[in-house]
């Protein structure tokens, strides 16, 4: 076998995700496009704002001299002070510290501010707590350096439980991941529950005599609906770091941009910052991609017109429940987490899968009982793909 061990393990347990997006490719070309319903992969399919077209052909066209080359692994400075200005604005309000320059590292996409900030923390047998459902690279992403992620359960309807997270503290502890806007639920930590878990934290990292790193995975920060806003987790705790992506709010996921913002009020921020920069070059990044972070750089706080995914979550939440299905209807990002109706998650994605729907089962999100449906797709594709998952639910109830 060539592969490692390792490798060979992990790959085993690779993405259901992907394999579901690949086993959609398959079923396309059997059948045509129109004909199969694929809700499997977050892949934005909104086109980005008109500001983004824009100010790309304009930066191409002005030809800056050495925005080609190498440059410092955290990012152009000057890109970094604009994002630090637009985090000052959007999130910095209730901190004692104004962000600068050097609280931001902009990285390969939200998944490379992850794998920095992990590198910068772990040590071998440390753990990384982060609530189930959880995207399933958090556990490769945490492996990668030597780590390990230990599940709490989520509170009810996929609320944040503090206490959950207190029960799965002990000494190994090194860090805490949350995820809002949440992937696969949809949920939104409320600013009560944050400052809750800041707490926690706190009391936790006084008694272990280290800091349990707050971790914020963010790439939906943006896609929010019916008036709700998602709360900041700086304001709740010092030792908290996001982890941030242009893929998803400004639907440029092929561009691999994001960055790992520290919190400025936090005592070693300038060492954490140095980790972070050194992280980023000898895992192989060195640097975020030069002509993305010009661009973006100009767009702090552009997104996507957002009322298209919630026209999307209204069609497919009306037409799921009366079917029949049991879910929490989403604050944001673009998926649906519902109950599977047997308790065999992946039997039933199996069964979607004859209607030529693809979904997630939740064993794929260490939840199993449900699926995840990924609804940046079409209206039409929204409301074609009813039909087929009214005659699953019948054909699986019945069965079971």
């Amino acid at each position: 076998m060539i592969l490692s061990k390792k490798m060979e393990n992990a790959n085993a347990g690779a993405s259901m995700v992907r394999k579901m997006f690949e086993e959609g490719a398959v079923l396309k070309a059997r059948f045509g496009a129109d004909k199969v319903f694929d809700f499997s992969l977050g892949s934005p399919d909104v086109p980005p704002p008109p500001a983004f077209k824009e100010t790309l052909a304009r930066i191409v066209a002005e030809d800056r001299p050495g925005s080609h080359g190498y440059m410092s692994n955290a990012g152009w400075p000057g890109v970094r002070e604009k994002v630090a200005a637009y985090l000052t604005r959007d999130q910095g309000g209730a901190l004692r510290n104004e962000f600068s320059a050097d609280h931001v590292v902009m990285t390969v996409g939200a998944a490379g501010a992850l794998n920095v900030i992990l590198k910068t923390i772990l040590d071998p047998g440390d753990e990384v707590i982060t609530p189930r459902p959880y995207f399933v690279e958090y556990g490769f992403y945490a492996a990668n350096h030597g780590g390990q992620v230990t599940a709490a359960e989520p509170g009810e309807n996929f609320s944040l439980s503090v206490e959950a997270i207190k029960a799965k503290i002990t000494s190994k502890t090194r860090a805490v991941l949350i995820n809002s806007p949440h992937n696969p639920t949809g949920v939104i930590y409320s600013a009560d529950e944050l400052a809750a878990l800041g707490r926690l934290l706190t009391e936790a990292s006084r008694e272990l005599e280290r800091p349990i790193v707050l971790i914020s995975d963010e790439p939906y920060r943006k896609l929010v609906y019916d008036g709700r806003e998602a709360a900041s987790v700086f304001p709740a705790y010092p030792y908290s770091v996001v982890a941030y992506s242009y893929s998803k709010d400004m639907s440029l996921p092929g561009e691999r941009l994001g960055y790992a913002a520290v919190n400025p009020d936090m005592p070693e921020a300038r060492l954490f910052f140095e980790g972070l920069c050194l992280a980023n070059r000898i895992l192989g990044f060195v640097n975020a991609p030069s002509l993305m972070q010009l661009v973006l750089a100009e767009l702090q706080g552009v997104h996507v017109d957002i009322d298209l995914y919630r026209r999307r979550r209204d069609l497919f939440v009306e037409g799921l429940q009366k079917i029949g299905f049991e879910l929490t209807v989403p604050s944001g990002a673009f998926y649906l987490f519902p109950k599977s109706p047997i308790a065999d998650d992946k039997a039933f994605v199996n069964l979607l899968k004859e209607e030529n729907i693809l979904t997630v089962p939740g064993a794929g999100f260490s939840m199993p009982g449900y699926f995840r449906i990924c609804y940046c797709t079409s209206e039409a594709a929204v409301k074609n793909s009813l039909p087929g998952f009214a005659r699953t639910f019948e054909r699986a109830v019945k069965a079971a």
